[in-house]
């Protein structure tokens, strides 16, 4: 007789209330999300007791889970008052706090013993003796490291059987190890540990060659950014590359059914400084990777296809794959995204047969959109366009502004979103 498959949580990023209700719209089990003194995303990140105490009880009529991000590592400064401080946090009853810093741990296990507790990526777990230590000083679940190939998860999960694992599928990669990066601190005095990353692995450089010296030894690279001109940054470059270079972006949904079939109990998505549209896009695919999976159904490759749509750096399925090229890693080429979609609008009033949208992002009559709801994805071509006082205009301009159209069908407005086919446009204009 079969086990059955038991299908994984998908983690959802929230980096705001709307970010958190469409995540659940289109899949999510569970949510994440920080206050940006205690958590390593500060930038974009709305949340403060009121607002988390809204999510939180907002989840828990949903019958889902909120995870509240405590990873900083602190210094003495901050552990001070952290105790005081999540006092507020712990009484909201999360699902669980994520932490990374032992002596975060040490001290939350003493004043607050009943509240669980999820061990983040930023503390490196890599082999399964970790993971047993971890399980011992009362710790839940596990979050493993990005460096982790997909026969190593299995085998922690083998020799850790009544551990919890979550394991990342998606989002933005670390040029270093797992948070571990110190170009941001060495740059702008901003700690990626304290939650102030600049991500100044991706911004533009311009590179001076290798030079020989007076005594016949090369010099190293040196970098220029363009924001500081004339400050030159040596790097060293070996028979593998250099390492201050962009990485692509992690996308591991072909990995779905093998997680799922090992057992592991979370997939996570990165992302809490991304778009709603971001936030309900990969939960909407990924929920359809883990319900195929967990049903036996063999993998859909147009999901993949599904997420080219969001702007990204290029895909990567990061270290699942020991045996990837480093050109499969990395990109060398650009810092922008590739994205074929753009998130465009958002439907926010109902006037007859008119929808009125709040603009994101500039389109125009005769751009091919795409309407996603929970449900289904239609496609169409815009065949009109109003302004707010009902006058034909040809084209939306772009954020701030209110248009009217017509959606292809009736739906919920609050859980829709309005994407614009690039790749279409781009041909439509070089055909004049």
């Amino acid at each position: 007789m079969n086990t059955p498959i038991i299908a994984p949580e998908l983690l959802s990023p929230a980096g705001s209330l709307r970010a958190m209700r469409l995540a659940f719209a289109y899949g999510a089990d569970a949510v994440y999300a920080g206050l940006p003194r205690f958590s390593l995303r500060v930038r974009n990140n709305s949340f403060d007791v009121p607002t988390l105490a809204l999510g939180i009880a907002e989840a828990h009529k949903l019958g889902k889970a909120f995870y509240v991000v405590v990873n900083v590592a602190p210094h003495n400064n901050k552990v001070r008052t952290i105790i005081e401080r999540l006092a507020p946090i712990v009484a909201l009853e999360p699902d669980a706090l994520i932490v990374s810093d032992p002596g975060v741990v040490w001290l939350l296990r003493q004043h607050f013993p009943n509240m669980t507790l999820h061990l983040s990526v930023q503390a490196n777990t890599v082999n399964w003796a970790a993971v047993r230590f971890w399980q011992e000083q009362g710790i839940t679940r596990v979050i493993l490291s990005r460096e982790l190939g997909i026969e190593e998860i299995a085998e922690i999960r083998q020799q850790v059987p009544d551990m919890e694992i979550e394991v990342f599928v998606h989002g933005a990669l670390c040029m270093a190890y797992s948070g571990r990066c110190m170009l941001s601190g060495y740059i702008n005095h901003r700690d990626p540990n304290q939650g102030a990353c600049t991500n100044a692995c991706r911004w533009k450089y311009q590179a001076q060659p290798a030079l020989e010296d007076e005594v016949g030894q090369w010099q190293p690279v040196l970098l220029e950014d363009k924001t500081r001109p004339g400050e030159l940054m040596p790097i060293d470059e070996d028979e593998h590359g250099s390492y201050i270079l962009n990485s692509k972006d992690l996308r591991a949904l072909e990995y779905v059914e093998q997680l799922t079939q090992m057992g592991v109990h979370s997939l996570k998505i990165e992302g809490r400084t991304k778009s709603p549209y971001y936030v309900a896009r990969t939960a909407q695919v990924y929920r359809r990777a883990i319900d195929d999976a967990s049903a036996g159904r063999p993998f859909d490759l147009a999901l993949l296809q599904d997420l080219e749509g969001l702007a990204n750096r290029g895909y990567t399925a990061g270290l699942l794959d020991r045996h990837a090229k480093p050109e499969q890693l990395q990109n060398l080429a650009r810092a922008h995204g590739s994205g074929e979609q753009q998130w465009v609008a958002e439907p926010v009033a109902k006037y007859g047969e008119w929808c009125e949208v709040d603009v994101k992002n500039a389109f125009a009559v005769g751009d091919e959109l795409t309407l996603l709801t929970p449900e289904k994805n239609y496609t169409f071509v815009l065949p009109e366009l109003r302004d707010k006082h009902d006058m034909s205009i040809a084209r939306a301009p772009g954020s701030g502004h209110l248009v009217r159209l017509k959606l292809p069908v009736e739906c919920e407005l609050t859980t829709a979103l309005l994407v614009k086919s690039l790749s279409d446009n781009r041909q439509r204009l070089a055909q004049g």
